[in-house]
């Protein structure tokens, strides 16, 4: 048998090798802005001086972004090839453009690269960097693939893309453990994120359907899921703009307090029609999900 008629959803050894483009394509660099974001939440709301750690802030960016979210990617397109043959054929697996085990390799690759640069930035970076790891594998391999859950698997990518990346942030200026009210915001964005991780299944619920992935769109139906990650993103909002003010932070409150008035405005579209909505409210309401999460942590860091 020819390797033209091998399907190159079978990992194999060959001698093609992966373009570099290719290689980019899969990490998809698209999804290194959360982390990288949540991230500097994390340095902004330290109250370090970040001119006099500008190596370390250089440094946490990379890791966050390209090299831990990067191998995420890397390996759910990895583990997902059978469904990206459903939703996404062209992406560069199941197309044939990073073949065989290539994806594997550059995941294990990131992965050791990710464990040595978080060494390098100290204890709880390094921590934080082997939980997100563990998370990354969790989410889309077995025997624990905790996306075929609706429930636990947006909640574990939430927390690692949010969570650990703001917590990342913050040890990487202190050099230490920040202090619990930084802790309780960054949790509280994490849970939130699980409404935003919720949309994002939005666009996958025919393969879902097809490989017995139960994503809450799948299971609750797509309306009532859509009202779902309403509810959860607006809670933790109100929560964190009661920290805020309990903490004497009235203004960044304030602001948080707006963008969520405004995404609430913004839900009303969006549960009138889910599937068609979806990624737009992802561009608009998510958007002032994040400079929220921005105003909270200049307000954390004592800037406003």
């Amino acid at each position: 048998m020819s390797d033209s008629t091998i399907s190159p959803l079978i990992p194999r050894f060959g001698p093609k090798r992966p373009r570099i483009g290719d290689i980019v394509e899969l990490t998809k660099p698209v999804t290194w802005f959360p982390p990288m974001w949540a991230f500097m939440c994390g340095v902004v709301s330290s109250g370090v001086s970040i001119s006099e750690n500008w190596v370390f802030l250089v440094a946490g960016i990379a890791l966050t972004g390209p090299v831990v979210c990067g191998t995420s990617q890397v390996i759910n397109d990895y583990c997902d090839r059978h469904v990206d043959a459903i939703n996404e054929p062209e992406r560069p697996i199941p197309s044939g453009r990073v073949p065989g085990y290539w994806p594997l390799g550059i995941a294990i690759s990131g992965a050791l690269i990710s464990l040595i640069l978080a060494s390098a930035l100290g204890q709880w970076v390094f921590i934080a960097t082997c939980v997100a790891l563990f998370s990354g594998w969790a989410y889309s391999a077995a025997p624990f693939r905790a996306k075929r859950s609706g429930w636990f698997g947006p909640l574990l990518c939430a927390l690692s893309y949010e969570g650990l990346s703001w917590f990342t942030g913050a040890s990487v200026m202190l050099g230490a453990l920040p202090d619990a009210t930084v802790l309780l915001v960054l949790l509280l964005y994490s849970f939130g994120a699980h409404g935003i991780m919720t949309l994002n299944d939005f666009k996958a619920v025919e393969g879902d359907k097809a490989t017995g992935l139960r994503s809450l769109p799948v299971t609750m139906g797509v309306r009532p899921a859509a009202i779902f990650a309403c509810v959860v993103m607006a809670l933790a909002q109100i929560a964190v703009i009661a920290v805020l003010f309990f903490q004497s932070l009235p203004l960044s409150a304030a602001i948080v307090a707006l963008f969520t008035l405004l995404q609430l405005l913004l839900m009303t579209r969006l549960v009138g029609d889910p599937a068609k909505h979806a990624p737009w409210y992802n561009a608009t309401g998510v958007s002032l999900y994040v400079f929220g999460m921005l105003a909270a942590a200049l307000g954390l860091g004592g800037y406003i």
